[in-house]
């Protein structure tokens, strides 16, 4: 591949303990939807990637991503396909699998979250699928976008294939962009049509805990098509870093009124050792922190403190709140512990039930 390529190769690994408290309204609420919460531990997700560019006049990039997930022990493919530059029209096009470009959460990688989950709320939205997309970026008005046409001809059956066609698109401007005095102020919106496979639709979220079941449920009910609206507000300057997104999810169900689905987060992240984390204006995300001083050559590493607060409202299927003050500690860039609390209500048969989390991650990657 020397001769037509360049090649990286890289990975991720990650294992984490999640523990459970539950009061007794908790505990009847698992009851009556017939699932068990247990304290274990557990493989979450290991991962291989490859990447590189042609020796091209135009630039043209691929990569390649299997992962092994740790719900099911499968294999799957993910981000997989081709990266074709078009100045021309101020950016990219990417073929093949990726994210489909909702939420800014969603489209980070999920090694560099602040968080041990994504929020629930964008839970309702496929992380992946198969298609076209267009990236794009104004540098002097600091316009950045992208909008994805995607199919279910390829993934159909895989289980975030849960539509048949969708398209999706985020916008988004820096008021504020200044690398000399390293702060950022972002917004941007999100919107998704989509037409789910063969005409129904189930909507579920874990509690940000991966080895946790799924707390709120719909259930399968009947729906023709949906719409999703999201909107994110991010402000960082040096250390600290705010940021909010809240996403409002509404389908068209032949079987009554539209139904209507909504929740997001609000966090507050600092890097007590004073690195910054960056930000990307090709895609309109924050990257992997930055480690000034790694553990492994006599550095104390990268210290974040975070606290976040999350909710989701999935009306008849339960609503469910968290506030999750955690610590993340990078001791190098390719390796991460987390350790974080949570504190949960879930308003859902009638009951109103509080769980408690306790949660560690370790992090490797190598990318």
């Amino acid at each position: 591949p020397g001769r037509f390529s360049t090649l990286k190769l890289g990975g991720g690994f990650l294992y984490e303990f999640a523990g459970f408290a539950q009061d007794n309204n908790s505990k009847r609420q698992a009851d009556s939807a017939g699932y068990v919460v247990e304290s274990t531990f557990k493989v979450r997700d290991f991962r291989l990637v490859a990447s590189g560019q042609f020796k091209t006049k135009r630039t043209f990039s691929w990569k390649a991503g299997f992962m092994c997930d740790g719900v099911t022990d499968a294999w799957l493919v993910r981000e997989t396909g081709l990266m074709i530059g078009v100045p021309e029209l101020w950016g990219s096009f990417f073929i093949g699998r990726t994210k489909e470009g909702f939420s800014m959460n969603k489209v980070m990688n999920g090694y560099a979250g602040w968080g041990l989950e994504r929020q629930m709320a964008i839970d309702v939205i496929p992380i992946l699928a198969d298609g076209l997309k267009w990236l794009g970026f104004l540098p002097k008005p600091r316009i950045f976008w992208n909008l994805g046409v995607f199919a279910d001809w390829l993934s159909a059956g895989q289980s975030f294939s849960t539509y048949k066609w969708q398209l999706a698109m985020r916008v988004g401007w820096l008021p504020i962009y200044s690398q000399t005095d390293k702060t950022v102020f972002h917004v941007g919106v999100s919107y998704r049509y989509g037409e789910p496979v063969a005409g129904e639709i189930r909507v579920r979220s874990r509690p940000e805990a991966n080895p946790a079941p799924y707390f709120i449920d719909t259930q399968k009910f009947p729906a023709n098509s949906s719409n999703h609206i999201g909107t994110e507000v991010y402000f960082s300057k040096g250390s600290w870093m705010f940021g909010s997104e809240y996403y409002v999810h509404l389908f068209d169900s032949p079987e009554g009124p539209q139904k209507v689905f909504y929740g997001g987060e609000l966090a507050a992240m600092y890097l007590i050792t004073g690195e910054t984390r960056p930000y990307s204006t090709v895609s309109g995300i924050y990257g992997f922190v930055p480690v000034a001083r790694p553990v492994f050559k006599g550095g104390p590493g990268a210290w974040e403190m975070v606290l976040r607060f999350s909710n989701l409202d999935l009306d008849w299927g339960g609503k469910f709140w968290r506030i999750t003050p955690m610590i993340n500690w990078y001791l190098s860039k390719d390796v991460r512990l987390e350790l974080a609390y949570g504190y949960g209500i879930l308003d859902r048969f009638n009951l109103r039930g509080a769980t408690q989390f306790f949660q560690t991650r370790i992090q490797l990657t190598l990318l």
